[in-house]
C-alpha cells in the first residue's frame, strides 16, 4: 500500500464497501463514493452522479485529468483486465494536502468491481443493467 494515501475525512452515510489497490482505492457509503489516490481524495455524492457507463480501455495506457483550479495534470494508469467505467458527476469535493475545494461537472474513469458497482447503484437510486 502506498504511504501517500490520505486518511478519509468524515464519510457521509454508512460505510458499505471499500477496496484498495496499490495505486488507488474506492470507498462506497450509503451517500458517497470516494476515489482515493496517493495525496488526493475525490468525494462524489451518490445524488450528484448522473451517469455510469462502461469505458473501453483498448488502445489507452493512461488517462489525464486536468483541473482548472489545480496546477498541472494528474495521470492515472489504467488497470488491464479490469472493467472500467466513466462516471459523470455534477459536483465533487477534492481533498488534497493543500486543502479542500469543489469542482463542477466532472468525469472520472476508473476500474470498478461489480460488487462496488452494485452498491453505488443501490444506494444512489440508479437503474442498472449489470452482466456477470
Amino acid at each position: 500500500m502506498d504511504r501517500g494515501f490520505m486518511q478519509l475525512a468524515a464519510l457521509e452515510g454508512e460505510l458499505k464497501l471499500s477496496h484498495k489497490k496499490s495505486d488507488f482505492g474506492l470507498t462506497v457509503s450509503t451517500k458517497e463514493l470516494v476515489l482515493q489516490k496517493p495525496h488526493v481524495n475525490y468525494y462524489m455524492k451518490l445524488a450528484n452522479i448522473y451517469s455510469i457507463v462502461p469505458f473501453q480501455t483498448a488502445g489507452f495506457k493512461a488517462v489525464t485529468f486536468a483541473s482548472r483550479k489545480a496546477a498541472g495534470n494528474e495521470i492515472s494508469h489504467l488497470s488491464l483486465g479490469s472493467p472500467h467505467y466513466r462516471i459523470r458527476v455534477s459536483e465533487a469535493l477534492v481533498h488534497n494536502r493543500s486543502g479542500q475545494f469543489r469542482i463542477g461537472d466532472s468525469q472520472f474513469i476508473m476500474p470498478i468491481h461489480v460488487a462496488l458497482l452494485r452498491a453505488i447503484a443501490e444506494h444512489g437510486g440508479m437503474n442498472t443493467i449489470l452482466t456477470d
